[in-house]
Order: structure tokens, then sequence, then C-alpha cells
């Protein structure tokens, strides 16, 4: 059974199952102050992280968010052991004005050509990297085969833009 102390000398001198005026009521005021700062903090790093990266989606889940966001698509399609593919990944795509650019505009979509030979086949994809753009009704607006620099993607995505806006 907890007590209650109300004044200060007894505060000084309570022992650990005593509950102060008002302090109980402080502590849990605290813990939720620390609880709400954790969510922020965290909520807070990834947005950051995800403003850091492109939020690439399967084929399927990037198609289905496209038709229910009635956004336009940009499809990427890979392979492990494609070198300009790497390279790509390591360049291209880590440059902020293109991740800033598809994040904001496109439904991005990661391909594997070799395990996804379907959907590569879909888009008649017969070299790797190869990038297709979508309109936001899933026509095909243009694809790009092999590697681009992030200035070159930069200019096909404002064009992708164009061209969907047109159609």
């Amino acid at each position: 059974m907890h007590t209650v102390c109300h004044t200060a000398s007894a505060v000084l001198n309570c022992s650990s199952n005593c509950i102060h005026a008002g302090g109980e009521a402080y502590r849990m005021k605290r813990v939720r102050i620390w609880v709400l700062l954790l969510v922020l903090l965290t909520g807070g790093l990834n947005s950051a992280v995800a403003a850091d990266r492109i939020e690439w989606h399967t084929y399927d889940a990037g198609m289905s968010r496209s038709k229910f966001e009635k956004k336009k698509v940009f499809l990427y399609f890979h392979a492990d052991w494609c070198g300009y593919c790497r390279e790509m990944e390591n360049k291209t795509f880590k440059d902020s004005a293109v991740i800033a650019n598809l994040n904001r505009n496109f439904i991005p979509i990661r391909v594997d050509s070799d395990r996804e030979t379907a959907v590569a086949s879909l888009f008649r994809v017969k070299g790797l990297p190869f990038l297709v753009f979508l309109s936001d009704s899933g026509k095909q607006i243009a694809y790009v085969p092999g590697f681009v620099t992030s200035d070159q993607l930069l200019v096909q995505l404002n064009a992708a833009m164009k061209a969907a806006d047109v159609n």
C-alpha cells in the first residue's frame, strides 16, 4: 500500500513505496513525453531515410498502387549479374534530384528480369538495364535501353511527365 507524503521533510525522507502529491502524475507526464519524442524521432528518421533512397515497389504492388494513386510508373529492369545495372544503382539512383523526382512523380518499380521473366517479356526487354515509363492509365510513354546518367535520366523523367500530361 502506498502512502502520500505532504510535507517537504517527508518527501526527502520517504521510502520507495511512497507516492508524492503530484509526483505520480508528473512521472507519468514525463514518460508520455519521452514516448512521444521517441515516436517522433523514429518517424523522423524513417522520413529522412526515405528521402535518401528511391521507394522501390514490386511489379504487382506498384501497378496496383499506380491505379489507386493515379500516378505514372517508372519500371527499372535489372539483373544481379548486370554491371551497368549496378553502376546505375550506385550512381544514377543515388542522385538526390533523381530520388526526389522518382518518389514524388512516379511509382518506381524494380523488376529482376531473371526472376520475373513474364514481366520482362511483357515489356519486350532485350538488354539491361532497361527503363520503361507508363502513364497513370498504364499506357507506355517511352522506354530507354541501357545505362543512363542522372542528368540523362532527369531529362527522360521530365519528358515522361510532359508526355503523360498530354495523353
